[in-house]
Protein backbone atom coordinates (compact mmCIF):
# COMPACT_ATOMS: atom_id res chain seq x y z
CA UNK A 1 0.00 0.00 0.00
CA UNK A 2 1.11 3.37 -0.99
CA UNK A 3 0.93 7.12 0.66
CA UNK A 4 -1.04 9.57 -1.05
CA UNK A 5 -0.27 13.12 -0.46
CA UNK A 6 -2.54 16.39 -0.73
CA UNK A 7 -1.29 20.09 -0.54
CA UNK A 8 -0.43 20.40 3.23
CA UNK A 9 -0.82 16.84 4.77
CA UNK A 10 0.10 12.96 3.34
CA UNK A 11 -1.93 10.21 4.22
CA UNK A 12 0.18 6.84 4.70
CA UNK A 13 -0.43 3.30 5.79
CA UNK A 14 -0.26 3.31 9.54
CA UNK A 15 2.28 -0.02 10.82
CA UNK A 16 3.45 -0.92 14.27
CA UNK A 17 6.24 1.64 14.33
CA UNK A 18 3.21 4.26 15.11
CA UNK A 19 2.00 2.77 18.15
CA UNK A 20 3.94 4.70 20.84
CA UNK A 21 2.99 8.25 18.94
CA UNK A 22 -0.78 7.17 17.71
CA UNK A 23 -1.67 5.97 21.94
CA UNK A 24 0.14 9.18 23.03
CA UNK A 25 -1.81 11.11 20.56
CA UNK A 26 -5.34 9.05 21.34
CA UNK A 27 -4.97 9.99 25.09
CA UNK A 28 -4.54 13.42 24.76
CA UNK A 29 -7.52 13.35 22.17
CA UNK A 30 -10.07 11.18 24.17
CA UNK A 31 -12.02 14.06 25.82
CA UNK A 32 -12.40 15.04 21.53
CA UNK A 33 -13.34 11.44 20.69
CA UNK A 34 -15.81 10.69 23.18
CA UNK A 35 -18.71 9.66 22.45
CA UNK A 36 -18.35 10.22 18.82
CA UNK A 37 -15.24 7.44 17.73
CA UNK A 38 -12.79 4.80 19.46
CA UNK A 39 -9.12 5.16 19.18
CA UNK A 40 -6.66 2.68 21.13
CA UNK A 41 -5.19 4.50 24.15
CA UNK A 42 -3.44 1.32 24.98
CA UNK A 43 -0.43 -0.55 23.25
CA UNK A 44 -2.72 -3.57 23.83
CA UNK A 45 -5.31 -1.89 22.07
CA UNK A 46 -3.00 -0.75 19.29
CA UNK A 47 -1.90 -4.10 18.33
CA UNK A 48 -5.78 -4.74 18.16
CA UNK A 49 -6.30 -2.10 16.13
CA UNK A 50 -3.33 -2.47 13.87
CA UNK A 51 -4.44 -6.84 13.55
CA UNK A 52 -7.92 -5.14 11.52
CA UNK A 53 -6.13 -3.63 9.03
CA UNK A 54 -5.56 -7.10 6.38
CA UNK A 55 -5.43 -4.91 3.45
CA UNK A 56 -8.26 -6.57 1.91
CA UNK A 57 -11.64 -6.40 4.16
CA UNK A 58 -10.02 -3.33 5.74
CA UNK A 59 -6.94 -0.42 5.18
CA UNK A 60 -6.08 2.02 7.94
CA UNK A 61 -4.10 4.96 7.47
CA UNK A 62 -2.52 7.60 9.45
CA UNK A 63 -2.95 11.43 8.53
CA UNK A 64 0.41 13.48 9.04
CA UNK A 65 1.61 17.28 8.47
CA UNK A 66 3.14 17.65 5.73
CA UNK A 67 6.11 19.31 6.97
CA UNK A 68 6.53 17.86 10.04
CA UNK A 69 5.28 14.31 9.66
CA UNK A 70 3.24 15.09 13.29
CA UNK A 71 0.31 12.72 13.00
CA UNK A 72 -2.71 14.84 12.86
CA UNK A 73 -5.64 12.34 12.62
CA UNK A 74 -6.30 8.90 11.21
CA UNK A 75 -8.76 7.53 8.42
CA UNK A 76 -9.57 3.72 7.86
CA UNK A 77 -11.54 2.15 5.09
CA UNK A 78 -13.23 -1.42 6.74
CA UNK A 79 -15.86 -3.22 5.92
CA UNK A 80 -14.77 -3.69 2.16
CA UNK A 81 -16.63 -5.38 0.55
CA UNK A 82 -16.23 -7.08 -3.21
CA UNK A 83 -18.30 -8.42 -5.90
CA UNK A 84 -21.50 -6.85 -6.80
CA UNK A 85 -20.99 -3.96 -4.04
CA UNK A 86 -17.73 -2.58 -4.06
CA UNK A 87 -17.93 -0.40 -1.26
CA UNK A 88 -16.39 0.34 2.07
CA UNK A 89 -16.87 2.07 5.34
CA UNK A 90 -15.19 5.16 6.09
CA UNK A 91 -13.90 6.24 9.97
CA UNK A 92 -11.89 8.76 10.98
CA UNK A 93 -10.76 10.88 13.55
CA UNK A 94 -8.65 14.12 14.79
CA UNK A 95 -6.13 14.38 17.03
CA UNK A 96 -5.40 17.34 19.55
CA UNK A 97 -4.47 20.33 18.52
CA UNK A 98 -5.00 19.59 14.95
CA UNK A 99 -9.03 19.35 14.75
CA UNK A 100 -10.80 22.59 13.06
CA UNK A 101 -7.68 22.95 10.57
CA UNK A 102 -8.45 21.13 7.67
CA UNK A 103 -6.21 18.93 7.70
CA UNK A 104 -8.43 15.80 8.40
CA UNK A 105 -10.52 17.24 5.33
CA UNK A 106 -7.75 16.78 3.50
CA UNK A 107 -7.15 13.81 5.04
CA UNK A 108 -10.01 12.18 4.35
CA UNK A 109 -10.45 13.64 0.90
CA UNK A 110 -7.39 11.36 0.27
CA UNK A 111 -8.46 8.23 1.71
CA UNK A 112 -11.70 8.81 -0.72
CA UNK A 113 -9.55 9.58 -3.65
CA UNK A 114 -7.51 6.27 -2.45
CA UNK A 115 -11.01 3.90 -1.90
CA UNK A 116 -11.79 4.89 -5.64
CA UNK A 117 -8.56 4.65 -7.13
CA UNK A 118 -5.98 2.35 -5.71
CA UNK A 119 -9.13 0.00 -4.40
CA UNK A 120 -11.03 0.11 -7.06
CA UNK A 121 -14.41 0.64 -4.96
CA UNK A 122 -17.55 2.39 -6.43
CA UNK A 123 -19.20 3.28 -2.78
CA UNK A 124 -18.02 4.96 0.77
CA UNK A 125 -20.26 4.82 3.23
CA UNK A 126 -19.97 6.79 6.82
CA UNK A 127 -22.04 6.67 9.69
CA UNK A 128 -22.19 9.83 11.87
CA UNK A 129 -23.78 10.34 15.42
CA UNK A 130 -26.47 13.46 14.90
CA UNK A 131 -24.21 15.41 17.14
CA UNK A 132 -21.38 15.34 15.43
CA UNK A 133 -21.32 18.61 13.67
CA UNK A 134 -17.68 18.74 13.22
CA UNK A 135 -17.84 15.03 11.35
CA UNK A 136 -20.66 15.84 9.39
CA UNK A 137 -19.29 19.04 8.38
CA UNK A 138 -16.46 17.30 7.09
CA UNK A 139 -18.39 14.44 5.15
CA UNK A 140 -20.10 17.11 3.43
CA UNK A 141 -17.07 18.86 2.61
CA UNK A 142 -15.50 15.61 0.91
CA UNK A 143 -18.57 15.27 -0.88
CA UNK A 144 -20.38 12.29 0.70
CA UNK A 145 -24.63 13.35 0.70
CA UNK A 146 -26.64 11.99 3.31
CA UNK A 147 -29.21 9.19 2.38
CA UNK A 148 -30.74 8.54 6.09
CA UNK A 149 -31.21 8.24 9.37
CA UNK A 150 -30.93 5.23 11.54
CA UNK A 151 -32.11 4.83 15.07
CA UNK A 152 -29.79 2.97 17.49
CA UNK A 153 -27.48 1.74 14.79
CA UNK A 154 -24.15 1.62 16.50
CA UNK A 155 -23.59 0.59 20.30
CA UNK A 156 -20.92 2.85 21.71
CA UNK A 157 -20.16 2.76 25.30
CA UNK A 158 -22.67 0.14 25.72
CA UNK A 159 -25.20 2.90 24.39
CA UNK A 160 -27.27 1.82 21.06
CA UNK A 161 -26.96 5.27 19.40
CA UNK A 162 -28.19 6.58 15.79
CA UNK A 163 -26.53 7.82 12.83
CA UNK A 164 -26.76 9.40 10.04
CA UNK A 165 -25.98 7.49 7.07
CA UNK A 166 -23.55 9.29 4.56
CA UNK A 167 -21.91 8.29 1.43
CA UNK A 168 -20.39 8.76 -1.68
CA UNK A 169 -19.82 7.38 -4.79
CA UNK A 170 -17.22 7.10 -7.44
CA UNK A 171 -19.06 8.92 -10.37
CA UNK A 172 -20.15 11.95 -7.91
CA UNK A 173 -16.94 13.87 -7.68
CA UNK A 174 -14.10 11.47 -8.49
Amino acid sequence: MTSETGGRVHLRPITAGDRDAFVAAARASAELHHPWVWAPTTPEGFAEYLARFDQVTAVGFVVCLGGTGAMAGFVSISRIERGSYQKGVLGYGAFVPHQGRGHMTEGVGLAVRHGFGRLGLHRLEADIQPGNAASLRLAEKVGLRREGFSPGLIRIDGVWRDHERWAITNGMVY
